[in-house]
């Protein structure tokens, strides 16, 4: 099996999910009479990430688990260290954006400058039912809810653990779980479970962050024939776009998203190298700061924009609208570079100092 770094068409998965987000968010800033499906059903890149999360982590840290090598506080640390850096920055940079404008006269969302929802934000907590409104940098409401996944990891470990010789069982309760919840949460709470934010954000990542451990169960077990990985992540490939298409429900798409993930990492361990080309894997590096800084861009690019040609609307011509679309990938680039990959190293580095000293303590006494 390949080790975490190897699996390159996730990797690379992770640039179409995020681009599917991007979509998302920036398909309503286009001057088009039309939102096609796939537009629409973007917000599900969020599963798919979701999926993906559990899936890795497992392969990274499940068989230490289980054998009593895993140590909570480091995998805390180096989960905070991924995640917490770019997080503060962007809320950052959304915070001085708003105020600059403020300043200058220019008419600014209320929500984005929630100074109620900030604590909740600064601790990663505000997916949790924790901030009264949707402020500062939207996107990272998924951020929380991985910080959620992330404390409870060892309940997920251990159940991904007991159930390793039973992949199989483990994938269909893992079916059962989104067959169940999905439908039972939009009757109870009136809206469905993948519109969740803020206030439902932790709930939405679990029955996708549990699909993910089961998924990678069933793929370490080696069951499924390797041969047929292509025609099935073909397939699986297909049946995601025609679920997209024919507005299957979101549970339908998020199975299929499980489905396709999982042959595309048995298409890895087979050696094939289907979207492990360094394009696309770097894309997929890169792509945690292309889901953070998209919507920060988007309010900066497009009002800017708006105001530059002068028109009434936000509603762009489509050049202007893909050159906007495009430029988040040299920005991206940008954070990963210069802030994201510097400062979760800088972080390690802290936590590898700090155990020097504390085991030259012990060693001394």
């Amino acid at each position: 099996m390949p080790d975490a770094a190897n699996i390159k068409p996730l990797t690379a998965f992770r640039f179409f999910a995020a681009l599917w987000v991007v979509l998302y968010h920036y398909w309503p800033k286009l001057d088009v009479g039309f939102v096609p499906a796939i537009a629409a059903k973007g917000y599900l890149g969020v599963e798919a990430f979701f999926i993906l999360s559990g899936f890795i982590l497992c392969h990274v840290y499940l068989r230490g688990f289980g054998e009593g090598r895993f140590q909570y506080g480091d995998f805390l640390w180096n989960r905070l260290a991924r995640v917490y850096p770019l997080h503060l920055a962007t809320l950052v940079g959304v915070g001085a954006m708003a105020i600059v404008a403020t300043i200058a006269g220019l008419r600014v969302d209320p929500n984005i400058l929630s100074w109620p929802s900030l604590p909740a934000n600064l601790l990663l907590v505000h997916a949790w039912g924790f901030a009264p409104t949707a402020g500062w940098n939207h996107a990272s409401w998924s951020i929380s809810a991985e910080w959620f996944a992330y404390l409870a990891f060892p309940v997920f470990a251990f159940a991904a653990w007991r159930l390793r010789e039973r992949p199989v069982a483990a994938v269909l309760g893992a079916l059962a779980l989104i067959a169940g919840l999905y439908p039972a949460f939009e009757a109870l709470a009136g809206f469905p479970l993948t519109a969740a934010t803020i206030q439902w954000g932790a709930l939405r990542i679990v029955p996708c962050f549990a699909y993910g451990c089961a998924l990678h169960a069933l793929w370490r077990s080696g069951r499924f024939p390797g041969r047929l990985s292509g025609l099935g992540a073909a397939f699986l490939g297909a049946a995601v776009l025609a679920a997209v298409q024919f507005g299957a429900p979101d549970r339908v798409i998020i199975m299929l998203l499980g489905g396709l993930i999982f042959m595309l990492a048995t298409l890895a361990a087979t050696g094939f190298s289907f979207a492990g080309q360094s394009v696309f894997v770097y894309l997929g590096e890169i792509s945690y700061s292309t889901y953070m800084i998209c919507i920060p861009w988007k309010i900066l690019a497009i009002n800017a924009t708006a105001k530059l040609i002068n028109i009434d609307s936000e509603r762009l011509p489509l050049v202007i609208w893909a050159l906007i679309v495009l430029s988040l990938i040299p920005l991206s680039a940008a954070s990963f570079h210069v802030l994201e990959n510097p400062c979760r190293e800088k972080m390690k580095s802290w936590a590898r100092r700090w155990k020097q000293r504390r085991f030259a303590t012990v060693g001394a006494t």
